[in-house]
């Protein structure tokens, strides 16, 4: 199992020294490599492949090692202070727009393309928010005007949480009811103020412990326990684990750093995290592409089309619609936020964790896997073309 992960990584590695080189995002040469090492009989590579590609493997991967990491890392480096200059469209965008882009799609795809109330429903909330992972890192590569850039990473931080609760509430819903509608609504706030808490005071006790330590090594080692402990954590409450992973890196980061972190440590940590996101991001769009081509499309071709055409415009719809509230935010702007709407791993990894006996759950796959790589491969590659286009700085 060692072999096939250093075989993953030093293709990843290869990868995206050449897209760096080509001046390209790395992100989509990594699905492009996956897609074909998955699709070719390659010699060599066939035990690599069977193993990568199994569903129990990305889903564990993503969600379990890699997620908690990168939301860590993303977390750990945004400024409150920064944040709360844009809180506005940040939670305009994390509620209004995922809740708005959950709607949008629920119910184009149960009238437009009749599919299952209980089915449209998992996949709206699959496709209601922006993925961190490849937001993050093709929007990095842009560089944007910085407060632009924070909008999209709260966003995309913020919403990914709100996202995986409407999926966990959608994963129990087969009718909808005014009783239903209100005990999922309570649901909702529960588990989002939970992990917030949780995150919180996880993040505050790190704080503390940091302040009594001078050993970058130590504090390191802590930034550690506090993100996978936060994460696990959460999920063991039953609230948002990625809520409180966020909320504890956004204390760290802040609270933590201020109050008793050295510089030396501080360089030394975001050094780390860095290290450890890249090599984390690396290998989740490697495993994308080769998971993508295990999935069958065969007899899907008009659902699929129209569930990229549903998503799009349920993403435009609800940017438009929930920074109408905000009247500082330039045009050109929302224009960018709504193309840039990425969809991700966490997408793929949270329709993995589906039963394999639930009904129409090989429908659901192809559709999130067919947004997902449309998404990298045509938005995150035009992304910077749009960008001149507005004339966005």
């Amino acid at each position: 199992m060692i072999t096939y992960w250093i075989i993953l990584l030093a293709i990843a590695v290869g990868i995206v020294f050449i897209a760096e080189k080509m001046n390209q995002p790395y992100p989509t040469f990594l699905v492009i490599v996956g897609l074909i090492i998955g699709i070719l009989p390659i010699p060599g590579l066939s035990e690599v492949k069977s193993y990568a590609a199994t569903d129990t493997v990305f889903q564990t991967t993503v969600i379990v090692i890699f997620l908690s990491a990168l939301l860590g890392d993303a977390s750990l480096k945004l400024k409150i202070d920064e944040l709360n200059r844009s809180k506005k469209p940040i939670l305009l965008l994390s509620f209004v727009g995922t809740f708005l882009t959950f709607l949008i799609v629920s119910f184009l795809m149960y009238f437009l393309l009749n599919l299952p109330l209980q089915h449209a429903l998992i996949f709206g909330a699959l496709m209601a928010a922006t993925d961190p992972v490849s937001v993050l890192s093709i929007f990095k590569s842009l560089g944007l005007n910085k407060r632009l850039s924070i909008i999209v990473e709260g966003e995309s931080l913020a919403n990914d949480g709100v996202a995986v609760v409407l999926f966990k509430i959608a994963l129990v819903t087969t009718v909808l009811s005014i009783t239903g509608t209100f005990e999922a609504s309570i649901e909702f706030v529960k588990v989002v103020i939970g992990g917030i808490l949780i995150g919180g005071v996880c993040g505050f006790i790190a704080s503390r412990i940091t302040s009594k330590i001078d050993n970058y090594l130590v504090e390191i080692g802590l930034s550690m326990v506090l993100f996978y402990g936060a994460f696990d954590l959460g999920e063991h409450f039953h609230v948002s684990g990625v809520i409180a992973v966020v909320t504890a890196g956004l204390i760290l980061g802040t609270y933590g750093k201020n109050i008793g972190m050295s510089d030396l440590t501080h360089e030394k940590m975001d050094s780390f995290w860095e290290i450890v996101a890249f090599l984390s991001n690396a290998l989740i769009f490697l495993l994308v592409g080769l998971e993508v081509s295990s999935i069958n499309f065969l007899d899907k071709g008009w659902l699929i089309i129209g569930s990229i055409l549903i998503v799009l415009l349920a993403r435009f719809i609800a940017v438009y619609i929930s920074l109408a509230f905000d009247k500082n935010i330039p045009t050109s702007w929302k224009h960018v936020i709504a193309w840039g709407g990425l969809k991700g791993s966490l997408s793929i990894a949270l329709i993995l964790s589906v039963t394999p006996e639930f009904e129409g759950r090989e429908l659901l796959l192809a559709m999130t896997f067919s947004n997902v790589v449309f998404s990298l491969l045509f938005q995150g590659t035009t992304l910077k073309k749009v960008v001149a286009l507005v004339g966005v700085r």
